[in-house]
């Protein structure tokens, strides 16, 4: 017969021994394969968790779908993300009009549970672009932050529970706003230890950390870019 002696869990360490660990690792790796998907973190009344986020286009008019359960903040989150990247498109190598006639619909599973908050912009924007260009984001990366219109990164919260999370989900590479820094003196050194932090101010800077390479933009950017540095300064 099997050992039972009661067992007294104390602690996240004494309830990993006791169940195994947690398989995240693999799904986040299978998950990942496909473009259009991001690995995210948020935070919960029980603590961190991984999330992920689903982007599809489908032939349509330019309308944005948004399931999964998603509160108010986070719905402005993702047309936020959305409107970045139209405004942007051709930094990114995508055509201007890639939603004349397309709709998106962006997805986060695990459509039980409600989920809200700004944390998940960043996310959002990286698997739109993600999707759009045919780059896959990096399975080994999460992240989270507040997406401002202007392309930067804004601070948010949990930065302990979110980190714990990513660290259980084997996670290698941890995408954070440059001011959350001084959060991370929270996280415990072996975690801080086994993980990359890269703390980013501008949405081009999450680009470049979490996809397996960044977008060449279009030559109609260039060409325009060219233009400007052309001109002579008005000061």
């Amino acid at each position: 017969e099997g050992d039972t002696t009661p067992r007294t869990i104390k602690s996240e360490d004494d309830l990993r021994e006791f169940l195994g660990p947690i398989k995240y690792t693999s799904e986040v790796a299978e998950r990942t394969e496909e473009t259009g998907v991001a690995t995210g973190l948020a935070w919960t009344s029980v603590g961190g968790e991984i999330l992920f986020i689903e982007v599809t286009r489908m032939f349509g008019s330019g309308k944005m779908q948004l399931t999964g359960q998603l509160g108010d903040v986070m719905k402005e989150s993702a047309h936020a993300a959305l409107s970045y990247v139209r405004t942007n498109a051709e930094k990114y190598g995508i055509p201007k009009d890639f939603l004349e006639k397309s709709d998106i619909h962006i997805h986060i599973p695990a459509g039980a549970m409600p989920k809200d908050g700004p944390s998940a912009g960043i996310t959002m924007f990286t698997a739109i672009v993600s999707l759009l260009t045919g780059i896959r984001v990096r399975h080994d990366v999460a992240m989270t932050g507040e997406i401002s219109l202007r392309g930067r990164v804004l601070p948010i919260g949990g930065v302990k529970e979110k980190t714990l999370a990513a660290h259980r989900a084997g996670i290698k590479r941890v995408i954070l706003p440059e001011r959350n820094k001084a959060d991370l003196e929270e996280v415990p050194r072996e975690v801080r230890d086994e993980l990359e932090f890269v703390l980013v101010n501008r949405l081009d800077d999450v680009l470049e950390a979490a996809l397996e390479r960044m977008p060449q933009p279009s030559q109609a950017y260039l060409d325009e870019m060219a233009k400007r540095e052309a001109q002579p300064s008005t000061n």
